[in-house]
């Protein structure tokens, strides 16, 4: 009998390894988009990086969990969570009312302003509606950047993309006039040998309804108990200093807001 059990638990710990089932300790399935540099990124060899990856890790450590990534499309990434494809999103999505209607989130775990970046040569010099009247402006389709577009820069030309890649694409070639994005998004490629083609108009005051919280990680509704392990996971990081060392890793600033 005791073999016969040992050989039982043996078998369970290989198919969780080998299949990502749960064994005796807990597997947290996170999804992210890994197409949103320097937040998360899907690398040439099939590995994730980046801040929210980095995070990611570093809560399920805390948490005591095993803990595997599947990718999203963006657009698709909310009715993923609600359809059982995995547990929790980590991607830096913004707590929004709208999304609350969906979703549970926990805590903030970053939060930074929008901005707009335009060509090298742009004669641009401030990120108001009045001055982007007709100008061609970019954004990733069903994001906070998007709608705040839409609401606050109403007569400009806003050109939706399902990522940030295909709008940074289209600046570079001259196809539109600005893009609007994540102040720290925007700056990563800008650095960059791909985002030479531009550079850093302003940086946008935030609208609290339109922007959200800052990004938090959502579950399903009802998923208290995760929801809470994540909290006090995200509190714990803040204060042994994890959170400052993989924040210094990938920034000069303080990306946790005020």
């Amino acid at each position: 009998m005791r073999i016969q059990k040992f050989m039982l638990a043996a078998s369970a710990a290989t198919l969780a390894l080998t299949m990502g089932a749960a064994s005796a300790q807990e597997v947290v399935r996170i999804g992210t988009e890994g197409a949103y540099p320097p937040f998360n990124v899907l690398e040439a060899d099939g590995t994730l990086t980046g801040f929210d990856i980095d995070i990611a890790n570093a809560l399920w450590e805390e948490m005591e969990v095993q803990c595997e990534f599947v990718t999203s499309d963006w657009d698709g990434i909310i009715p993923g969570l609600l359809a059982g494809r995995f547990d929790a999103i980590i991607a830096s999505m913004s707590i929004t009312e709208e999304r609350k209607q969906q979703v549970d989130f926990t805590e903030k775990y970053y939060n930074t302003p929008p901005a707009i970046a335009v060509p090298n040569d742009s004669e641009l010099t401030e990120a108001t509606d009045e001055a982007l009247s007709g100008i061609a402006l970019g954004a990733q389709s069903s994001t906070t950047h998007s709608n705040y577009a839409e609401e606050k820069l109403p007569s400009a030309d806003l050109r939706l993309y399902p990522t940030a890649d295909e709008y940074k694409l289209d600046i570079a070639s001259g196809r539109i006039d600005a893009v609007i994005d994540d102040v720290i998004v925007l700056g990563e490629w800008l650095d960059s040998e791909d985002g030479a083609c531009c550079k850093l108009l302003d940086t946008l005051e935030t609208d609290p309804v339109i922007n959200g919280e800052g990004a938090g990680i959502a579950v399903r509704p009802g998923e208290d108990e995760l929801r809470e392990k994540f909290n006090a996971a995200i509190l714990a990081i803040r204060e042994n200093g994890t959170y400052q060392e993989i924040n210094d890793k990938y920034f000069d600033v303080d990306v946790y807001g005020s």
